[in-house]
């Protein structure tokens, strides 16, 4: 039977002993005696079409993800201190409470500053009634420009001096700069502060900042505004939306990492600064034919899948596997969507074989971008989307 396929030059003997037809009856490839020098390989001749199960040929993108793992942050976090030293009096707020920007938080100890306010108040009316005589005078003619000029600085003065005592009793008043939750409150009226002392942390976690480095390879791969997906390490199956915020604008030349700032909505509430997430981002990459794994063939000269033609004519196509996936590769090769690649008969197929589909299965899946695992390659042909870190 060897002969019969590969020495067509056998065929004269083979025919004048009677067994030529009944082996072409039989199915079996058998080639024109004259040989065939026609581009793709010889045509095969008699014993019909060979009979094949074939699939049609999809594109997806190469594009691969990234994974990393971030630390969470208020979007404001403020932490609450005096500006000057001093007895605690009050505090107006409790642990956990939401509360407005400018709400009063707490108050030290200001009986002196509220004398010093009311000399400063009582002082800037006594210069106002001065003034107002001046006026008068100025009006008839009889006050002289130094006394004009001297009611109008002693009028300056106590105004800045109210001013003065104004700030120094506002600097014994700690408001809330920003809307936001009161963290745990650890000090109690009586106690003694300074400029140092942390009276409490207020943070705005109406949404979530969330910190992460990646590989510097990802330059220019993540732009602001990119989406993300973001899952709290203590709740996997909890997948949040969110968008790429901020972009470092420097490579830590330490670690060659890129410092990357998502963010995310915290609805709810049910989300706290300093949780861990595992952040995926889909990353761009170039379409690519589909094939299912079945259709790679291989031999001395690489991988290579039978495609088939518009006569269903049986054509060797080399490929290049770009990437792998659960139940599909994606190859580069000359191979657009549409066409059809045979999945089983191919051990009987030869360049140019005509062939009987007697079943056509449809496009293998694409997985999502969470599914992609790439396949290895050299590194001068990696892909510009490297796989997950």
């Amino acid at each position: 039977m060897g002969w019969a396929v590969f020495l067509p030059s056998s065929h004269g003997i083979l025919d004048r002993i009677g067994v030529l037809e009944p082996m072409r009856a039989t199915g079996l490839p058998i080639p024109d005696a004259n040989g065939g020098a026609n581009a793709g390989g010889p045509r095969f001749q008699g014993g019909g079409a060979i009979r094949v199960i074939a699939q049609e040929v999809t594109t997806a993108n190469a594009g691969g993800r990234l994974v990393a793992i971030g630390t969470a942050q208020a979007l404001r976090s403020v932490t609450l201190t005096s500006e000057v030293a001093g007895t605690l009096e009050d505090v107006m707020v409790s642990s956990g409470e939401w509360v407005d920007e400018g709400t009063l938080i707490a108050q030290l100890n200001s009986d002196v500053q509220q004398l010093a306010l009311a000399r400063a108040e009582l002082g800037l009316r006594d210069t106002e009634v001065r003034a107002a005589r001046v006026a008068q005078l100025r009006e008839s003619g009889s006050a002289t420009q130094v006394q004009i000029d001297d009611a109008e600085l002693a009028l300056s003065r106590a105004q800045l001096d109210l001013r003065d005592a104004q700030l120094e009793l506002s600097r014994r008043q700690i408001t809330a700069p920003v809307s936001g939750w009161i963290g745990l409150i650890t000090l109690e009226p009586g106690n003694q502060v300074t400029p140092n002392t942390e009276l409490v942390r207020l943070d705005d976690r109406s949404q979530l900042l969330v910190n992460f480095d990646v590989p510097e390879r990802f330059v220019g791969l993540v732009n602001v505004g990119d989406t993300l997906d973001a899952s709290p390490l203590s709740r996997p199956n909890e997948v949040l939306a969110g968008r790429v915020r901020a972009i470092d604008a420097r490579v830590d030349q330490g670690n060659r990492t890129l410092r990357i700032q998502g963010e995310i909505d915290n609805d709810g509430d049910r989300l706290r600064p300093g949780m861990a997430f595992r952040i995926t981002m889909p990353l761009p990459g170039e379409y690519h034919p589909v094939v299912d794994p079945l259709a790679i063939q291989w031999d001395r000269g690489g991988a290579f899948v039978w495609a088939l033609d518009s006569e269903n004519r049986a054509t060797r196509t080399g490929i290049e596997i770009i990437q792998r996936r659960d139940d599909a590769v994606l190859v580069r090769a000359d191979l657009s969507a549409g066409d059809s690649v045979v999945l089983e008969g191919v051990q009987n197929l030869r360049p140019g074989a005509e062939v009987d589909i007697a079943e056509m299965r449809a496009a293998p899946a694409t997985p999502s971008d969470a599914d992609i695992a790439h396949h290895p390659l050299p590194d001068a042909e990696q892909p510009e989307t490297p796989p997950d870190i």
